[in-house]
């Protein structure tokens, strides 16, 4: 799935999360995608938490 149907789908989510749950339910979901987006980066090798955890060069 190339990067235009993914945010496609994204939209669609966040469309029905704001038309259905309110703007609460919108902020929820895109937390949650946010989330699932830098675990997928991590998981792919395109983020590098070692940075982040205090392990990096010496």
């Amino acid at each position: 799935m190339n990067s235009t149907t993914t945010g496609v789908l994204v939209g669609i989510a966040l469309g029905f999360a704001t038309a259905f749950g309110g703007f609460s339910a919108f902020v929820l979901v895109l937390l949650f995608g946010a989330a699932g987006l830098v675990v997928g980066r991590v998981l792919d090798g395109g983020l590098d938490v070692s940075a982040l955890a205090g392990r990096g060069r010496r």
